[in-house]
C-alpha cells in the first residue's frame, strides 16, 4: 500500500482521485480542479496495486477488465483523462514511464512483433475487423468511417464530420474524370463508394478482412455501382495494374517498420507516371517508440504507430515526391469523445453480444485512445506523394477549392 500510495501522489497533482484500498482504507490525491471531474476506484484484492507498479497500463487495464478495479465515481475515460492530464506529453513530466529494464524488455518484444509478414497480417486484421458487424454499428457512423472524422466545427455531428473527412481527402487526391483509383484498406467501403459518387472514378478497394469485404460488396450492389466499384480480399503486396490515384486511410498503422519501404515501393509501382497518393495515418508526435501492451495483446495485434520520421525512411531513396503534409492534432479526439459516448450508451447491447469483460475492454480502449490525442503524443498525420513533380497545382489553393465544392 505505501508503495502504490507513493505512485499515486506522484502521478496526480492536478484533480481529485481517491482509492479505496482491498482493506477498506482510503486515501485522497490530487487537489480538485474544475477542469478534472473527480474519481472515486477501488480495489477489490491486494494483486491490483502490485500489478499497476508492475505495468501501470497493463495492469490497470486487466484489473478494470476483470472486475478488480472498480470505479465507484466517475467512469474509466474520467480516470484515464485525470492520469494523463498529470501527464502531458508536451509537458515531458515522466511520472508514470516504466522502469529502464521494462522499456528494453518491451522494445525487443515489440520490434519482433511488429515484424508483420504476409502470412500473419490477415490473422492480425481479423482479430479486429471481424467482430460482430453489430458491435460497429452501435458505435460508429453510418457509413462505418472506423478513423479520425474532420471536426470543420466541433460542436458538428459525427455523421458530418466523416461525410467532410472524405471531402477533406479527396481534395487532396485532385481527381479527374474517368481516373482509377486504388483504396488500399478500404473498410466497409465508404470512401471507395463516396469516390465514385462524387467524382465518377472507378475504384478498386482491397482489404483483409472477410468481413468487410462481404459488406462492402453488399453495398455496392445496392448502389449499383459494382462494375465501378469493386472489392477484393487480398494483400495490398498482391495487387497488380496501374493506378491514377492511391488513398489509404487507417491501414498504414498494420504495416509494420520493417515493411514501411516495402509498402511505398509498391505504391510508386502501381502509380502511373502521374499519380498521386495520400496516406492518411495516425502517428507519434515524438520519435519512433513501442506498442503499449494493452493494445498489442487485446485491440491490434501486429500494429505499430509511426513516428514521422520512420515514415519518412520508407519512401527516401524512392524517387517519390512528398509533396503535402498536415498533422491533425484535436480531430481524433473529437471523434473517439463520439464513439465512447455511443458505446457507453449501448452498453447493454454490447454485454449481450460478448460480455461485461469486452465491455470494459472495449470501453478502455476507446477511452485510453482518447486521452492519448487529448494529452499523450498521438496526433493524425496526412501525407500526399506524387511520382511527377507536375503533377499536382504548385499551390495548395485547389485543395480549399475542391473542398469546398464537395462539401457544398
Amino acid at each position: 500500500m505505501a508503495l502504490i500510495d507513493h505512485f499515486f501522489t506522484r502521478a496526480v497533482k492536478r484533480g481529485e482521485l481517491t482509492v479505496i484500498h482491498a482493506d477498506g482504507s482510503a486515501r485522497i490525491f490530487g487537489s480538485p480542479d474544475a477542469a478534472l471531474a473527480p474519481v472515486t476506484i477501488r480495489f477489490t484484492d491486494p494483486s491490483v496495486a502490485r500489478r499497476i507498479l508492475t505495468d501501470p497500463a497493463l495492469g490497470a487495464a486487466e484489473s478494470f477488465m476483470d472486475g478488480r478495479l472498480v470505479i465507484e465515481r466517475g467512469d474509466i475515460l474520467a480516470l484515464l483523462r485525470l492520469v494523463t492530464a498529470n501527464n502531458k506529453w508536451e509537458d515531458a513530466t515522466g511520472n508514470l514511464t516504466p522502469g529502464a529494464f521494462k522499456r528494453a524488455f518491451d522494445s525487443v518484444r515489440f520490434r519482433l512483433d511488429r515484424i508483420n509478414m504476409a502470412r500473419r497480417s490477415k490473422r492480425n486484421v481479423a482479430h479486429h475487423y471481424d467482430l460482430s458487424a453489430r458491435l460497429y454499428d452501435l458505435f460508429l457512423d453510418a457509413d462505418r468511417q472506423y478513423s479520425m472524422a474532420y471536426f470543420v466545427d466541433p460542436a458538428d455531428n459525427l455523421e458530418q464530420a466523416q461525410l467532410d473527412k472524405k471531402a477533406h481527402i479527396a481534395a487532396k487526391l485532385a481527381l479527374k474524370p474517368g481516373m482509377t483509383v486504388l483504396d488500399i484498406g478500404c473498410g466497409w467501403g465508404g470512401m471507395a463508394l463516396y469516390l465514385h459518387e462524387k467524382t465518377g472514378a472507378d475504384v478498386l478497394g482491397v482489404t483483409l478482412s472477410e468481413e468487410q469485404l462481404k459488406v462492402a460488396r453488399e453495398r455496392a450492389e445496392a448502389a449499383g455501382v459494382a462494375g465501378k466499384v469493386r472489392f477484393e480480399l487480398i494483400d495490398y503486396r498482391h495487387v497488380t495494374g496501374q493506378f491514377d490515384r492511391i488513398v489509404s486511410v487507417g491501414m498504414f498503422e498494420h504495416v509494420g517498420p520493417a515493411h514501411y519501404r516495402t509498402f511505398f515501393a509498391k505504391c510508386r509501382e502501381l502509380l502511373t507516371p502521374e499519380g498521386v497518393m495520400l496516406l492518411h495515418t495516425i502517428g507519434r508526435a515524438g520519435g519512433p517508440g513501442v506498442t503499449d501492451a494493452f493494445t498489442a495483446k487485446y485491440i491490434f495485434p501486429g500494429g505499430y504507430i509511426p513516428a514521422l520520421s520512420e515514415i519518412l525512411r520508407g519512401h527516401e531513396g524512392l524517387r517519390f515526391f512528398l509533396t503535402d503534409v498536415e498533422v491533425l492534432r484535436l480531430h481524433y479526439g473529437h471523434t473517439l469523445q463520439h464513439w465512447y459516448d455511443r458505446a457507453t450508451a449501448a452498453r447493454d447491447q454490447i454485454v449481450a453480444l460478448y460480455d461485461q469483460r469486452f465491455f470494459n475492454m472495449w470501453t478502455y480502449y476507446l477511452a485510453g485512445s482518447l486521452v492519448s490525442f487529448e494529452h499523450g503524443g498521438l496526433v493524425n498525420y496526412q501525407l500526399q506523394y506524387s511520382r511527377s513533380r507536375t503533377a499536382l497545382p504548385i499551390t495548395r489553393d485547389y485543395m480549399a477549392e475542391e473542398e469546398a465544392r464537395l462539401r457544398g
